[in-house]
């Protein structure tokens, strides 16, 4: 008797299109989500990510394609057919209950024995660590305390995929911070299925094994966290990771003797050899990491230009420096010891070898 191999992929989602009257909210979309992956929905409000994660939970309608979980095509199942929990931005907890009732609600709804809600109930709570609270109500609680509670709901349905619509947003930093490590650690010891939405860049990319970047219902770029920041897919996804975001400088690659070169003004550098970029309009793009401090007598191989300091912004860890460089704005990232004082005239250079270059025209990466 032979047994049939596993499937690859715990989420699949192939051309799916969800409209209201003539408004796309998703255009075509496909996506597949191995087994055990922490996939990360990234973007602004409006985007389509909650939809797209609706839309797998069974609480959208779709328009046209096609959702498979575990294999088994589950496009117009019921959200409770579908083997997948939940978690909302929201708590929507009971407050008459008890953590323990709110945790095993749903169990008991389906006719579990009392004993096997229990021992569910118990050892969600421990990984949790809310155990010492499944007597307590809603009211008593913090809102990080909440939030577990609404975590454990959908932990204890024992499922291989659970989907997490903006779960943290409702906290203060400070638990926000604490919870994504809790969250992280949840995924290692779990090793489940994990779809998480957020518009919050820090969350995706401290949680994520792959972030998709999604702009007017598609995905501008799926990949993992360090890939989408080193080498962004365009425009959008370059601008939209990176506090502050990417510096970008409008201008030209031409061909100069032989040789490739990229001019915006007074501003002229050579590309580097081997590349092959076209020539035309060009976007030169480097984050604020890649623009450095250079002291008189410095050894730096790289572009040197001089530059006015325009504003300083100490942060504690690492300080923010906005220079002008005729009429560009640029900002650079230095540390503490290393700040310049706002009107100085400074050296910058750029670590060429981290830069990304877009067409000016459809604003992909060249």
């Amino acid at each position: 008797m032979t047994m049939s191999s596993p499937v690859a992929n715990s989420v699949s989602v192939a051309n799916l299109t969800v409209a209201y009257g003539a408004a796309k909210i998703l255009d075509r979309l496909s996506l597949d989500v191995p087994n055990g992956e922490f996939l990360v929905l990234l973007g602004s409000s409006g985007c389509g990510k909650s939809t797209l994660l609706n839309a797998i939970a069974g609480l959208h309608d779709v328009t046209d394609g096609r959702i498979e979980i575990a294999g088994q095509d589950v496009t117009w199942s019921e959200p409770k057919d579908r083997g997948i929990g939940m978690v909302f931005q929201s708590y929507a907890l009971y407050p008459r209950m008890s953590v323990a009732q709110n945790m095993g609600f749903g169990l008991k709804i389906k006719g579990m024995k009392t004993e096997e809600i229990s021992a569910r109930v118990e050892r969600t709570a421990k990984l949790l660590q809310i155990d010492h609270l499944l007597k307590r109500k809603p009211a008593d609680l913090s809102g990080g305390q909440r939030q577990r509670v609404a975590i454990g709901r959908a932990l204890v349905r024992d499922v291989d995929v659970f989907l997490f619509d903006e779960p943290l947003s409702n906290l203060d930093a400070q638990l926000r911070a604490e919870l994504r490590v809790e969250i992280k650690k949840l995924h290692q010891s779990l090793g489940n299925t994990m779809i998480y939405v957020t518009h919050d860049q820090v969350e995706a990319m401290t949680l994520a094994d792959r972030i998709a970047v999604m702009k007017a219902g598609r995905i501008q770029q799926l990949a993992p966290p360090a890939e989408v920041y080193a080498r962004p897919a365009n425009l959008f996804v370059a601008g939209f990771l990176g506090t502050p975001k990417m510096n970008f400088i409008e201008g030209d690659i031409l061909q100069l003797e032989g040789a490739q070169i990229f001019q915006a003004g007074d501003l002229r550098f050579p590309l580097p050899s081997g590349v092959g970029y076209h020539s035309g309009g060009a976007i030169f793009g480097i984050r604020p990491e890649h623009i450095h401090l250079v002291d008189q007598g410095m050894d730096f191989e790289g572009l040197v230009m001089q530059a006015q300091v325009s504003l300083v912004e100490p942060l504690g860890p690492e300080t923010i420096v906005w220079v002008q460089l005729a009429d560009i704005q640029l900002s650079l990232r230095t540390a503490p010891e290393m700040t310049p004082t706002a009107g100085n005239s400074i050296r910058i250079g750029f670590a060429l070898e981290n830069a990304s270059f877009f067409d000016a025209q459809t604003t992909a990466r060249i």
